[in-house]
């Protein structure tokens, strides 16, 4: 586990720890109420930010994908909801009427032994907005315990957990705002921590134009206890938009993802004593993007592909490419359920696999 500063606006590592926020978090309050999600959104923006990526924060669980469609289309979309209740967990702004009284159950096999999931249930009002509750897992698995000589003494466990707290608001026909409070767990064989973090979404739907798009800033917040006490650790902000395109004339829908706008440069340099840059523009470009397509041949029936670039780049080997970085699923859905699968290739040795199953108990048990 890395340790650093806590950082109470994530992304400006110039603040010290209990540092209060500028004075134009106070002043929104003034706003109309519909105006505020989206200027506290624009305003967070605002903000310097000097990224950082896996294996730099730590809850890096919560940038996992609990979706089988956004497995298959990518690995994550922040711009089409299409009623499935998996996707507010990108973008809160995703939640919407439509959901109302639905159940999502996810689950993800992972590499090692590793097993995680999300389970969330939606409720819709009239005047207040959308609602949603939703738990998110990951079981690192059993580990054998031992002393400094070697010898055996047992064994452990570890886990962490994070709880959704989902709320959305339609601003008009084609605006929508939505927040997601997020209360962090981890227990790591003693040591435990606990954390508070927040995403921040906006979506925009366009029925003429056959368009979608999204913003959201996700994961900003602090460690409440961290492992050790000596201090907090940053968590994995990111601020994240995308685009989905649908055909008039034809059952595709193409979708693009721009993940780290808060950090140009995604190469990593594995030697610093190394004069030449590991990427150029270029290069720093693609890191950002991820691509996904779906066709949808029937209304019970949708089947999707995705590349994640920065995972081939980093993935991938001079020996063997093979189908590192790129994703595909398909799915089934009916009035009463949907069930999706979605597999998403790590490395030319494997991937993991996605299971993501919908329910509306109320057309289910309609006499």
């Amino acid at each position: 586990m890395r340790h650093s500063a806590l950082f109470l606006l994530p992304g400006n590592d110039s603040l010290p720890a209990g540092h209060m926020a500028p004075g134009w978090f106070h002043r929104i309050t003034a706003l109309p109420a519909g105006c505020r999600a989206l200027c506290l959104l624009l305003a967070v923006i605002t903000l310097p930010a000097g990224g950082q990526t896996g294996g730099d924060n730590t809850y890096e669980f919560l940038n996992l994908s609990h979706s089988a469609f956004a497995t298959a289309t990518g690995g994550i979309t922040v711009s089409e909801g299409r009623g499935d209740l998996s996707l507010p967990y990108f973008n809160p702004a995703l939640l919407g009427s439509t959901m109302d009284n639905s159940v999502s159950l996810s689950f993800s096999s992972w590499f090692a032994g590793i097993r995680y999931g999300y389970a969330s249930y939606a409720m819709d009002t009239e005047k207040a907005g959308t609602f949603a509750g939703g738990l998110s897992f990951i079981s690192h698995g059993r580990f054998t315990e031992a002393d400094e000589a070697g010898n055996i003494t047992g064994s452990f466990t570890a886990a962490e957990y994070g709880f959704n707290l989902i709320w959305s608001m339609q601003i008009d026909s084609s605006f929508t705002a939505g927040i997601n409070l997020k209360p962090v767990l981890s227990h790591l064989e003693r040591y435990f921590s606990a954390g508070l973090c927040v995403d921040i979404g906006a979506a925009y739907h366009n029925e003429q134009l056959l368009l979608d798009a999204g913003l959201v800033i996700r994961n900003a917040g602090f460690q409440i206890k961290s492992y050790t006490g000596q201090g907090g650790e940053s968590l994995p902000f990111e601020i994240i938009a995308g685009a989905t395109k649908r055909l008039a004339h034809a059952p595709f829908s193409f979708s693009l993802t721009l993940k780290h706008l808060e950090k140009p440069d995604l190469t990593y340099d594995y030697d610093p004593e190394d004069e030449n840059s590991p990427g150029g523009f270029g290069e720093d470009v693609l890191r950002h993007l991820v691509f996904g397509v779906e066709l949808v041949p029937s209304g019970a029936f949708w089947i999707g592909a995705g590349l994640n670039y920065q995972r081939r780049a980093e993935m991938r080997t001079e020996q063997r490419t093979g189908m590192a970085g790129f994703t595909a699923g398909f799915g089934i859905r009916t009035k009463a359920f949907e069930l999706g699968y979605g597999h998403d290739a790590f490395h030319p040795a494997g991937g993991s696999n996605h299971l993501t199953v919908t329910l509306r108990p109320e057309k289910m048990f309609k006499k």
